[in-house]
């Protein structure tokens, strides 16, 4: 398995917490109404965040 970086741009976030709701390994929480990546070193590469993502916010990189 891979090293995978996520990263949110903060001026596409709507702050909607569907990453934050459906992320399996916890990796996003909400700080000043928008998604931060704070677990980014858990991410496991399944870019379910990406795909709940209406405003597409969140990017993944296999590193």
């Amino acid at each position: 398995m891979g090293t995978y970086s996520v990263s949110v741009d903060r001026d596409k976030c709507e702050g909607c917490e569907e990453c934050v709701n459906n992320c399996p390994v916890g990796v996003f929480q909400i700080k000043d109404g928008k998604a931060d990546p704070y677990q980014a070193d858990s991410c496991e590469g399944c870019e379910t965040c990406v795909s709940v993502c209406s405003s597409g916010a969140v990017t993944l990189k296999e590193q």
